[in-house]
């Protein structure tokens, strides 16, 4: 990390500009604006610690005073240059959506993000996902899984606040492509990438119900050959899957649960889909080696 400036101005006024732009940057029209993404909290900043790219692109961290003096050593381990700017913490949480800030925010470039990989083999794809909290614990949950690439058909905006928040960094080094943002055209574009894909030699899977298609088999997800490149579907939270994605699946897998409810969160439900892969792949592994 090289530190390019370390202003001894301190903004106080909610009315300052750089406040502003920190507000706009709750909004998809403020980041496209800016082309950066906003990071909020130490959290946030420890997930870039290890990541690289080249010095010429600027790393803007804004802090208080107080959190500068405890956290000196974490700003020496940002990679790139990086510009302070100190601020009040009033005039600091008047810029951010997070209810107590904890003192420090980043103004990330959206050309640090990840890129896309080429030829993924496990793929999470979600259909309209509208709750930014579900959509972060998913992408959380996905890295947990070592899944390659996520494909969002419209939905929550994986680069929101919230959603950055609650996939605790997952959006730094997990590739997110979102199709639209009109949910109809999200659809008809997540539909030709399952196609594409499939063509490709994945298996498209997706939970649905024994009587929700004829032409394929459907069996707990247990049973299914996790090891092989897989796209895993999942659908809205209330509609379900689009019948344009059902029809793109190879796969059906059930996730039986009590009749006590009628069904679960989306979030939830993956989790044991997704980890199933990694516990699949790891006794594959382990029987070989056997």
């Amino acid at each position: 990390m090289s530190l390019e400036d370390q202003s001894d101005e301190l903004i106080t006024s909610r009315r300052n500009p750089l406040v502003r732009k920190l507000r706009s940057l709750s909004t998809r029209a403020g980041r496209d604006e800016h082309g950066v993404v906003l990071l909020e909290g130490t959290h946030q900043l420890q997930e870039l610690q290890n990541r690289v790219w080249r010095d010429s692109v600027p790393l803007d961290v804004v802090a208080t005073p107080a959190w500068l003096q405890t956290h000196a050593g974490l700003i020496r381990t940002l990679p790139g240059s990086v510009r302070v700017q100190r601020i009040s913490a009033e005039a600091l949480q008047a810029g951010l959506t997070t209810v107590q800030p904890d003192g420090v925010a980043c103004l990330l470039p959206l050309s640090c993000l990840p890129s896309t990989v080429a030829a993924p083999d496990f793929v999470l794809a979600l259909d309209r996902i509208q709750d930014p909290g579900n959509l972060g614990t998913l992408l959380r949950t996905a890295r947990a899984a070592d899944i390659q690439q996520v494909w969002c058909a419209s939905g929550a905006d994986p680069l929101a606040p919230k959603v950055v928040r609650s996939s605790a960094g997952a959006i730094l080094s997990l590739p997110v492509e979102r199709f639209g943002p009109d949910p109809a055209e999200g659809v008809v574009q997540l539909a030709e990438r399952l196609s594409q894909a499939r063509d490709a030699g994945l298996q498209i899977v997706a939970t649905l119900v024994p009587d929700a298609a004829a032409d394929r088999s459907i069996q707990p997800y247990w049973e299914l050959d996790w090891t092989l490149p897989t796209v895993l579907l999942l659908g809205n939270e209330g509609a379900g899957l689009d019948p344009l994605l059902q029809a793109r699946c190879s796969h059906g897998v059930t996730l039986p649960h009590s009749s006590a409810v009628e069904s679960l969160n989306v979030a939830v439900a993956a989790v044991p889909l997704l980890l199933e892969r990694r516990r699949a792949r790891m006794t594959s592994s382990t029987q070989k080696i056997g």
